[in-house]
């Protein structure tokens, strides 16, 4: 995460976010999920992305890096059928640096670990359908669609903590704009397909960070460097705290 901070806004923002992203509420979730590990996927993958798309880098070398991130996206498919939408970061992140051509070397890298996975006796879309069908059966049912939005919606905001509405207030004049659309994307699409009911603190895990990381990104890419919300952070560790001590969380 600091390090795609650091390579879209600059050092200095990413040493500002730090407290930030270490100190949210959603880190009593990280220790206890496997969606941590499909959050640390996920952003390598967004690394790798920046990293192929940065001026200098040319020929084989960005096209190395974007197969790399789409590969890493695919790996975090596996585990998670809501990873790839990170992928939709990545294609922004092409499309504002002008490097529309990685978009099909990440495409191809993503396929790999699903067409490894089918080829050895799993089929990726086939479990997401049995996936979808399981819900609908065993979940949707008996929890209504519109309550548990908005219970969602009440979790989402208790788990990224105050900083998430310092960064929605300048998610239009921010070079950290790809990450708050691939995230914000899944968020949204997630409540409209009635599929938020319950379990978002852990769904959404992967997407929490980049929707608090233009906190301390500058509004335009000359201006004022915003300081670390020092009050926003402290409120949102002791929140971690008291949600903690309220919830039975599983180990």
């Amino acid at each position: 995460m600091l390090s795609a901070v650091r390579d879209s806004v600059g050092e200095e923002a990413a040493r500002r976010y730090l407290p930030v992203l270490v100190l949210a509420p959603y880190a009593i979730w990280v220790a206890v999920s496997l969606d941590g590990l499909v959050a640390v996927l996920g952003a390598a993958a967004i690394v790798a992305g920046l990293r192929a798309s940065r001026r200098r880098v040319r020929g084989w070398p960005a096209t190395g890096w974007a197969m790399l991130a789409g590969l890493l996206i695919g790996l975090a498919a596996l585990f998670s059928y809501s990873a790839p939408w990170l992928g939709l970061s990545l294609v922004c992140v092409y499309f504002a640096r002008r490097r529309a051509f990685l978009n099909v070397m990440s495409g191809v890298g993503a396929l790999l670990p699903v067409l490894g996975a089918q080829l050895l006796g799993f089929a990726w879309a086939d479990g997401l359908v049995a996936a979808e069908s399981d819900y609908a059966s065993r979940v949707a049912p008996y929890r209504s669609v519109l309550w548990w939005s908005a219970i969602s919606v009440v979790v989402l905001l208790l788990a990224t903590g105050p900083a998430i509405a310092a960064s929605a207030r300048k998610v239009r004049n921010t070079a950290a704009w790809p990450f708050l659309v691939g995230a914000g994307a899944a968020v949204v699409f997630s409540i409209a397909a009635g599929l938020a009911r319950g379990g978002v603190e852990h769904a959404w895990l992967p997407f929490f960070p980049w929707l608090t990381v233009a906190a301390v990104a500058p509004e335009r890419p000359a201006g004022e460097l915003p300081p670390t919300p020092v009050l926003l952070v402290a409120i949102g560790a002791v929140l971690a705290i008291v949600i903690e001590a309220v919830l039975i969380t599983p180990w």
